[in-house]
């Protein structure tokens, strides 16, 4: 079992940033697959960014150039960095992490944008 740990949601002015982290515990082996989505009432969840193995990086169109994810060194935790919010970025963001063939999901936590 892996739990994930999300925090640093909040509500926000449009652009402006906030940084979400996530920390993985339990059987997760560092540097595995693990990955933020965002989801908003009647519309499917969505791939924000991820971690594919090692440092490769993928986002999604919409926050290419204004969202960054990173990792700590344990390769546990991973961070959203959101700069320049739109009020389109409102939605609840989930973090997500691979660990033996299975994905597991955080709680998910809150972003509103809005003035």
């Amino acid at each position: 079992q892996v739990q994930l740990v999300e925090s640093g949601g909040g509500l926000v002015q449009p652009g402006g940033s906030l940084r979400l982290s996530c920390t993985a515990s339990g059987n997760f082996p560092s540097g595995n697959p693990m990955a933020w989505h965002r989801q908003t009432p009647g519309k499917q969840r969505e791939l924000v960014a991820n971690f594919n193995r090692g440092r490769d990086t993928n986002y999604a169109d919409s926050v290419k150039g204004r969202f960054t994810i990173s990792r700590d060194s344990s390769g546990r935790t991973v961070y959203l960095q959101m700069n320049s919010l739109k009020p389109e970025d409102t939605a609840v963001y989930f973090c997500s992490a691979t660990s033996y063939g299975r994905d597991y999901w955080g709680q998910g936590t809150q972003v509103t944008v809005s003035s």
